[in-house]
C-alpha cells in the first residue's frame, strides 16, 4: 500500500472528459469533494442552468483529482475548473490559469483545514496519531493535504513532508473530503485531514460521532478558473451568471456547486500565502 493508495475504489476510474465539439461550447470539469454519483447528477442540474443564462451549450465532467482537472484545462479538454486554492496556484504557474471566482462560506472567501477523530477513539491530541493511520483528501490539496499536515510540524511533531512518513503508520490519500471523512467514521484510519466543513458530508447520524483535535490557518477558499486561452467575452458573460447565484432568486442553484453560500470575484492577491506554503513544499520554484 502505497501513500498514494485510493480508499475509494470507486473513484479509480476517471470519468474521461467529453469530446470536443463545436468550439461554442463551454467545458466546466469538477473535481470529486463529494460521492461522484451526486456529483454527476448536480453537474446535471447546473450546466443545464448554466447553458439556459448563457446561451451556449455547456457541459460538465468529473475529473479523478485535482491534478487531472488541471490538465485537462491544460489540454483544452476544459475552459473552466472548480477546484482548491492550492491546484490553482500550480496551474496558474504551470499554464497561466486564471482566477475567476472566489467560494464564499460563512460571509468570508475564507476557510481552514481540520484533523478529525471519532470522539471514542480517545485520541484528543496530534501526538496520539504517531504510528497511526491517516486519510488526507489529495495530495495536491491545501485543506485536504498541506495544511492539515503542517499542523503537525507546527506541534514539532515532524519537521518537515519527509517526515509524514515515519510518523504515522499509513498516509491514504482518498480522493476527495468526503471519502477520507468515511475512512475515519468507519474506523478504517484513525484520522482525517480536510476541510473544516468536510464533517457535514458525512450522515446525520455520523456527524455527531466525530470531532477535531487542530485546525490550521485561514486558507483561501476554493476558486473558479479558466484555461488562458479562453474567449474573454464568454469568460466576462460566465462570470456575470455565477455572481447572479448570489442572488434569493437563484440561490437554491448553489446546492449543485458543492454549496457555498455564494461567490465573490476573485482576487489574486489573496492566494499569496498559499505560493509560499507551495514553495516551502517544493512544489513551487
Amino acid at each position: 500500500m502505497t501513500r498514494r493508495t485510493l480508499l475509494a475504489t470507486g473513484l479509480g476510474a476517471l470519468l474521461a472528459a467529453p469530446a470536443l465539439g463545436q468550439d461554442t461550447t463551454l467545458r466546466l470539469a469538477f473535481i470529486p469533494q463529494e460521492n461522484p454519483d451526486k456529483l454527476l447528477g448536480d453537474i446535471e442540474v447546473i450546466t443545464g442552468w448554466l447553458s439556459q443564462e448563457l446561451g451556449v451549450p455547456v457541459e460538465g465532467f468529473v475529473t479523478i483529482d485535482h491534478a487531472a482537472a488541471v490538465e485537462a484545462l491544460r489540454n483544452g479538454d476544459a475552459d473552466i475548473s472548480f477546484m482548491g486554492a492550492l491546484p490553482f496556484v500550480l496551474a496558474e504557474a504551470e499554464i497561466g490559469a486564471v482566477p475567476l471566482l472566489s467560494e464564499v462560506y460563512r460571509g468570508e472567501p475564507y476557510y481552514t483545514g481540520r484533523i478529525f477523530v471519532r470522539r471514542d477513539s480517545g485520541i484528543t491530541s496530534l501526538a496520539d496519531l504517531e504510528g497511526r493511520d491517516i486519510a488526507f483528501a489529495d495530495p495536491i490539496s491545501e485543506s485536504g493535504y498541506l495544511y492539515p499536515l503542517a499542523e503537525f510540524q507546527r506541534a514539532g511533531l515532524i519537521s518537515g513532508v519527509e517526515e509524514a512518513d515515519t510518523f504515522f503508520g499509513r498516509i491514504f490519500f482518498a480522493g476527495g473530503y468526503q471519502q477520507a471523512m468515511q475512512a475515519m467514521a468507519q474506523g478504517l484510519v484513525a484520522a482525517a485531514g480536510a476541510s473544516q466543513y468536510a464533517d457535514l458530508l458525512l450522515t446525520p447520524e455520523q456527524q455527531p460521532q466525530v470531532t477535531w483535535i487542530a485546525e490550521s490557518p485561514r486558507i483561501p477558499s476554493h476558486v473558479v478558473i479558466a484555461r488562458p486561452g479562453l474567449d474573454k467575452g464568454l469568460r466576462a458573460r460566465f462570470v456575470e451568471t455565477m455572481m447572479r447565484l448570489n442572488d434569493p432568486v437563484h440561490r437554491d442553484m448553489l446546492q449543485y456547486l458543492y454549496g457555498p453560500d455564494g461567490y465573490v470575484r476573485a482576487d489574486p492577491e489573496a492566494f499569496d500565502g498559499v505560493r509560499e506554503m507551495a514553495r516551502e513544499y517544493g512544489l513551487l520554484s
